[in-house]
């Protein structure tokens, strides 16, 4: 379902809210608000299919995938996958070279250097060095051949509860061993030429609510407070990285897209004049009962069996907490207008626009240049979004197979959305 209506004045003054609030949050600075048009231009999504590999018909051992928990590309065209198995995590990168060939494999499960206890995530820079996120032991960096280089670990105590507040890693192409990652409303910018991970805040996102405190040097007792409150359809921080070093992001329930520059000031916001879905009543049941139905269904293993007592009750509490708190959630009268940001690696914005709760297909996606340009709209349920974009025009999709294998499909952008 798509909304594209003429904006009304409740909406126009949250966006006008919403900028005033990122104003003041960051001082003021020069910012250009560009209004792109309110109808959709329509763009095609038939494009040239370069490679597919995976599925039960695999040929070849090496593409026998189990779970796709990250992928990337490299200047290369080179497509990078991690590639894992349940909840154990990741258990090797693949590599594949830009013509669907395999090149070869590195890391595995294991307590040793450049091993992996409960990899989740990869990044990819551009010289081919690779980043790999683990919950138990920080983040692995492998050299262009696949060689490990150094464990990368968190400042300050604790390595759980940094990694654990931080989310959606992407990697900088300045040439530089940098990141860029969401942590809570900020987005922090990380070196990783380090044994130790060095952060600073790029960009801090609009708050729709105070922020729950949270102790530097924090106990179980603390992360049950934490959890004691869920919020519906709030507005998440939603960013990449852009080519030239800063980074575009939503975060209210309007559209409003803000571009940065590479010193993390907003130079530029975007925006469309698309109405946010108001929140009804059913969709408030659908959206606890999915949640507590999600919280029912996660599973929890334990390497070498059964947990002990002690541990076994802290996780019934934990299990505990959250379903109160999901039973009591509270809800945002809207429904945000943006649900995902990406940036393509010649730095067109792709934005994907929220479908209606409760259904499953993709919502309509615009593709719009970081200077204010708006090129077109793929219509809802026409396309999915590219799970990596990689040079040349090149971008990644991650699906299954009617027997829940992954499926990667490789495939060449036109020009004019790159």
């Amino acid at each position: 379902m798509k909304w594209n209506p003429e904006l009304p004045a409740t909406g126009r003054m949250w966006i006008a809210t919403t900028l005033a609030t990122v104003a003041g949050a960051i001082g003021l600075r020069a910012q250009e608000v560009v209004d792109l048009p309110r109808e959709d231009l329509p763009l095609s999504p038939d494009f040239e299919l370069v490679y597919r590999i995976g599925s039960t018909e695999a040929e070849a051992e090496w593409e026998e995938f189990f779970t796709i928990l990250g992928v990337g590309f490299d200047g290369a065209g080179n497509l990078y996958l991690l590639d894992g198995a349940g909840t154990d995590g990741g258990r090797r990168v693949v590599v594949v070279d830009a013509a669907g060939r395999h090149v070869r494999d590195f890391g595995r499960p294991g307590g040793g250097p450049g091993e992996f206890q409960m990899a989740t995530e990869l990044i990819v820079w551009g010289d081919g060095r690779t980043l790999v996120r683990d919950r138990m032991r920080g983040y692995h960096v492998f050299d262009p051949s696949g060689q490990f280089e150094r464990t990368v670990r968190e400042a300050g105590p604790g390595i759980g509860i940094a990694i654990g507040t931080r989310s959606g890693l992407r990697p900088e192409r300045t040439g530089s061993q940098t990141v860029v990652v969401r942590d809570e409303r900020s987005i922090l910018r990380i070196g990783m030429s380090s044994a130790e991970a060095e952060d600073r805040v790029l960009a801090e996102a609009w708050a729709p609510r105070a922020p729950t405190e949270f102790p530097a040097v924090a106990d179980f007792e603390d992360m049950l407070d934490r959890m004691g409150e869920e919020w519906g359809f709030e507005p998440e921080v939603l960013f990449d990285a852009l080519p030239a070093g800063g980074v575009a992001f939503s975060d209210s329930s309007a559209y409003a897209i803000k571009v940065t520059d590479a010193s993390g000031a907003i130079s530029r916001v975007l925006r469309r004049a698309i109405r946010p879905l108001p929140v009804t009543e059913r969709m408030r049941r659908a959206e606890r009962e999915r949640r507590l139905e999600r919280e029912a269904n996660r599973q929890f293993t334990q390497r070498g069996g059964e947990p002990p007592a002690g541990v076994r009750e802290m996780i019934n509490r934990v299990r505990a907490t959250q379903r109160a708190a999901l039973e009591n959630m509270r809800f945002y009268p809207e429904v945000p207008v943006v649900a995902a940001v990406q940036v393509t690696w010649e730095g067109s914005l792709w934005v994907e626009r929220s479908s209606e709760p409760g259904t499953s297909e993709p919502g309509p996606i615009d593709v719009l240049t970081p200077d204010g340009r708006y090129v077109g709209t793929f219509a809802v349920g026409q396309l999915a979004m590219p799970d990596a974009f990689g040079p040349d025009g090149l971008a990644a999709f991650l699906e299954t197979d009617e027997f829940d294998v992954p499926v990667i499909t490789i495939r060449r952008l036109p020009e004019q959305i790159r």
